[in-house]
C-alpha cells in the first residue's frame, strides 16, 4: 500500500484570530440562548442579524465581487463550525447555512454564476440561504435523487419535493441538487418566489429551532444558466459529511465539558461520583472517542484544503462521528442520571440533536 500522502494541522494566525472571534459570539450569543430558542422553537430575536456581523459568508467571496477575498479553506469553516456547535448545534446549522451556499457557488459555479449570485449573499444583514438536498425516504442516497431537473428550451423544469431544507420558506436562494437524465444529480440555484415552488415548515425531534421545511417543487422554471456547470457530487457530500461532522465535535465537546464539573461535585454515599470507576471511566471514554473524531475531521479538512484527496477521510469522520456522537449524547445523560432526562439541565437537548448527524446529508458544505 503507498504510504498515505501528508497533512497539516497548524492552524495559522488568521484561523486562530477568527476562532476568537467565533468563540466570544458563542459565549455571547449562541449558547445563553440555546435552550430558549429550542423550546421557542425559533432562534432569539436579532440572533441572525448579530451573526451577519461575524462575516463568515462574505469571507470567501472575492474582493471584485465586494467580499473580503480570503481564500476558500475548507478547514477554517470546519474551525467555525466546530466552535458554534460547541455552542448549540441548531443555532450553528442556521448561521452557517448561506456559508454552504456560498462555498457551493465558489466550488461549482462559473464566473458568469458567481457574478450573478454571490452578491446577493453580501449584505450587513443576515440572508437566509439553503441547501435543498434530502428527500423523505428511509433509504434516500445522494446518488439517487428522486426530484428532477427536465430541460425545456433555455430552461429546466424542477418536479419533487425536498425536506429537511434550512430557511426552506423564505431563503433568498436555494441550491437544489435534482436529478438530470443522462447526466445524473446536479446543482441548481432557484431564487426566491419562484413560481411553483412552495414550502412547509417542519417540526423535528431535534433542531427545533432550525427553520427547515419541507420544499415542493411544482413544474418549476429554472433558468439553463441557474445550473451550476462544475457540480461534481461526490465532492459536495464529502465536504458536507465534513461540515457536520465537525459541528457534532462541537456538540460533544460541550457535553464533555459539561459533565466533568458536575461529576466532580456530584456526591453520592458521601463522596463525588467521580471517585467511582464507572464514572471516571465513561467520562475518560468521552473524552477519547470525541479526539478521534476531532482528529478524523480536522484530517479530512486538511487534506480538502491543500487539494489532496479526502474521500475516504471525509467518509470516515461521517462513520465515526454519527456513531459516537450518539454514545456520548447517551452517556452525558448518563452521567446525570435523573437529572440528565428533565429540562433543568441542556444534556436532553444536546441528544435530541446530535440524533441528526447520523439522518442529515448535505445541509453544511465546508
Amino acid at each position: 500500500m503507498a504510504a498515505d500522502l501528508p497533512f497539516d494541522l497548524t492552524l495559522t494566525e488568521e484561523q486562530l484570530q477568527t476562532r476568537e472571534s467565533v468563540r466570544r459570539f458563542v459565549a455571547r450569543h449562541v449558547a445563553p440562548n440555546a435552550r430558549q430558542a429550542d423550546e421557542a422553537m425559533s432562534p432569539p430575536e436579532g440572533f441572525y442579524p448579530a451573526s451577519a456581523e461575524l462575516g463568515l459568508a462574505l469571507m470567501p467571496i472575492p474582493e471584485a465581487l465586494g467580499g473580503a477575498g480570503a481564500p476558500r479553506d475548507p478547514m477554517s469553516s470546519v474551525l467555525t463550525a466546530e466552535d458554534l456547535g460547541q455552542g448549540d448545534l441548531s443555532l450553528a446549522m442556521g448561521v452557517l447555512s448561506p456559508l454552504s451556499v456560498v462555498n457551493a457557488i465558489l466550488d461549482f459555479g462559473n464566473e458568469a454564476q458567481q457574478e450573478k449570485f454571490l452578491p446577493v449573499l453580501l449584505s450587513d444583514e443576515f440572508v437566509p440561504a439553503g441547501i435543498a438536498l434530502m428527500e423523505s425516504r428511509a433509504t434516500f442516497d445522494p446518488a439517487q435523487v428522486l426530484c428532477t431537473a427536465t430541460l425545456k428550451g433555455d430552461h429546466y423544469v424542477l418536479q419533487g419535493e425536498k425536506c429537511l431544507v434550512p430557511f426552506g420558506e423564505d431563503a433568498a436562494l436555494l441550491i437544489v441538487i435534482a436529478n438530470v437524465e443522462g447526466d445524473g444529480p446536479s446543482a441548481f440555484v432557484v431564487e426566491a418566489g419562484a413560481q411553483g415552488m412552495s414550502a412547509q415548515r417542519q417540526m423535528y425531534m431535534g433542531l427545533r429551532s432550525l427553520e427547515m421545511a419541507t420544499v415542493t417543487f411544482d413544474k418549476v422554471a429554472v433558468p439553463a444558466q441557474n445550473r451550476l456547470q462544475h457540480f461534481n457530487l461526490d465532492r459536495f457530500v464529502d465536504l458536507s459529511r465534513i461540515g457536520l461532522a465537525a459541528l457534532a465535535v462541537g456538540c460533544c465537546q460541550a457535553v464533555l465539558d459539561y459533565s466533568i464539573p458536575f461529576v466532580k461535585e456530584r456526591k453520592a454515599f458521601g463522596e463525588p461520583i467521580a471517585w467511582r470507576q464507572s464514572v471516571a471511566f465513561m467520562v475518560a471514554n468521552i473524552g477519547i472517542e470525541l479526539e478521534g473524531m476531532r482528529l478524523l475531521v480536522w484530517k479530512a479538512a486538511s487534506r480538502a484544503s491543500q487539494g489532496l484527496p479526502f474521500h475516504r477521510e471525509a467518509y470516515l469522520a461521517r462513520v465515526l462521528c454519527a456513531e459516537k456522537a450518539m454514545e456520548i449524547g447517551t452517556n452525558g445523560i448518563q452521567l446525570f442520571g435523573g437529572a440528565g432526562f428533565i429540562r433543568d439541565y441542556p444534556l436532553e437537548m444536546w441528544y435530541r440533536n446530535l440524533r441528526a448527524v447520523g439522518v442529515l446529508e448535505g445541509t453544511v458544505m465546508v
